[in-house]
C-alpha cells in the first residue's frame, strides 16, 4: 500500500458511513496518468484507492472521508453515492481484461474494506450500476463472477426467466436489486447486462431475468 494523498475530498455528509464499494476503470493510458489526474486539484476527481495493472495499490483518500469518484447517480433509491461509498479505481482502458495481479490485489483490498465497514457482497457495485447510461465501468472485461464466487459481489440468480419477457416486470425486479436510476428500458437492460450478462445483445430475453429474478414471480 502506497500513500499518495489527493486534495480532492471532503467530509461525508449527514454523518453517513460507507455501505457501498464502487468499482471503476480509469480509461487512461497508465496508472501514473490516472494517479496524476486523481490528485490534481483542478480535475476535482479522486478515489480512495487506485490499483495498477501490476497489483500495486495506492491510497489517495482516507476511508472515513468523502472521495469524489461516483458523481451523479443512485443505488437502491439513494443519491449522493460519494457520501456512502468507497471508490476503487482499476488501471484499465476498458478495452482489455484485468490482469491477475490486479484482481488478486483487488480481492485482498475488498476483503479488508468489507470487514472494516460490514459491507455485504450486495454492496459491491460498478460505476455503471449506479449511473446507467452515463457510465460503463468497470466494463465488459471485468470478472464479476470471480468476485461473486468468493462472496465479494452479489451472486446472480439461477431461476429461468418468464417465457414472455415483460419489460415492466424486468424494471420492477431491477429496481428491487438496486437499479433505481430514472432511465429508459434499453439503458436499464444494458446496465444489468454489463453486470450479469456482459456479452448479451439484442432485445430483452428470459435469460435477462435470471440474475435478478425469482421464478415465484412469474410461475
Amino acid at each position: 500500500m502506497i500513500w499518495h494523498p489527493s486534495p480532492n475530498f471532503g467530509d461525508r455528509r449527514d454523518g453517513q458511513t460507507p455501505d457501498l464499494i464502487v468499482l471503476h476503470f480509469t480509461a487512461m493510458a497508465s496508472a501514473k496518468a490516472a494517479l496524476d489526474r486523481l490528485c490534481d486539484p483542478a480535475a476535482e476527481v479522486s478515489a480512495h484507492y487506485l490499483i495498477g495493472g501490476d497489483g500495486c495499490v495506492f491510497q489517495m483518500v482516507q476511508e472515513d472521508q468523502r472521495a469524489w469518484h461516483a458523481g451523479a447517480g443512485e443505488w437502491r433509491g439513494r443519491a449522493d453515492v460519494n457520501s456512502r461509498s468507497i471508490g476503487i479505481e482499476l488501471d484499465n482502458t476498458g478495452r482489455h481484461p484485468f490482469s491477475e495481479p490486479q484482481m488478486a490485489a483487488l480481492e485482498q483490498l475488498l476483503t479488508k474494506i468489507m470487514a472494516r465497514w460490514s459491507i455485504p457482497p450486495e454492496g459491491v457495485i460498478g460505476h455503471s450500476d449506479m449511473a446507467p447510461g452515463r457510465k460503463s465501468d468497470p466494463g465488459l472485461h471485468f470478472d464479476w463472477a470471480r468476485l461473486a464466487r468468493q462472496g465479494m459481489a452479489a451472486q446472480g440468480g439461477t431461476d429461468p426467466g418468464p417465457a414472455d419477457p415483460d419489460p415492466a416486470l424486468f424494471r420492477t425486479l431491477a429496481q428491487a436489486a438496486g437499479y433505481c436510476a430514472p432511465v429508459d428500458d434499453a439503458t436499464l437492460l444494458a446496465a444489468v447486462r454489463l453486470r450479469f450478462r456482459q456479452h448479451a445483445t439484442g432485445p430483452l430475453t428470459p435469460e435477462d431475468f435470471t440474475p435478478i429474478g425469482n421464478s415465484a414471480l412469474w410461475t
